[in-house]
């Protein structure tokens, strides 16, 4: 297994982030999002932006192979977050998304999240396993969200309870 570094992101990240993003948009049907974004977009979104929270990167070596934020978006109620996870396809690194969480869930903790969101394609199997692995559970599915092509396909959204203390469990 590759020796990983966790780091939290900066703007200077986003040229190689954007990246390895658009690979993974290329390749399809794990991810919702369905175009690339530019270096820029992906600063403002994940990085440096109103709606980001937190965003950490995983390096191995001299590269960045991976990177997880917590976010804003959808509307959450308070003290619910959204979370992203994105691990380069090729070489594909054990670990990643692991190690990565850890220093996710302590900024949430730090920042007074209770729940983490992840919305994931049903058809996203590798995704649905990750946020399963790392103990999330399903509360909702959104049926048949249609792709930019209009093909539909469900969102399953899985739920992790950052504060176990709070909520007496």
């Amino acid at each position: 297994m590759a020796h990983l570094t966790i780091r939290k992101a900066t703007a200077d990240d986003a040229q190689e982030l954007s990246g390895l993003l658009n690979e993974i948009i290329e390749a399809g049907g794990t991810t919702a999002l369905e175009a690339p974004l530019s270096p820029d977009q992906l600063a403002d979104w994940f990085i440096t932006g109103e709606f980001a929270l937190t965003c950490h990167v995983a390096q191995a070596g001299s590269g960045l192979v991976g990177f997880q934020f917590l976010s804003l978006y959808e509307n959450r109620p308070e003290g619910w977050a959204d979370i992203g996870t994105f691990a380069r396809r090729s070489p594909k690194i054990p670990g990643v998304g692991t190690a990565l969480f850890s220093a996710t869930v302590s900024v949430a903790k730090e920042r007074n999240i209770d729940f983490i969101n992840a919305t994931i394609r049903a058809d996203n199997g590798g995704g649905l396993a990750y946020y399963e692995k790392m103990g999330f559970c399903t509360y909702n599915v959104m049926e048949k969200v249609p792709l930019d092509d209009g093909t539909p396909v469900d969102r399953i959204q899985k739920q992790y309870l950052v504060k176990k203390e709070r909520s007496g469990l």
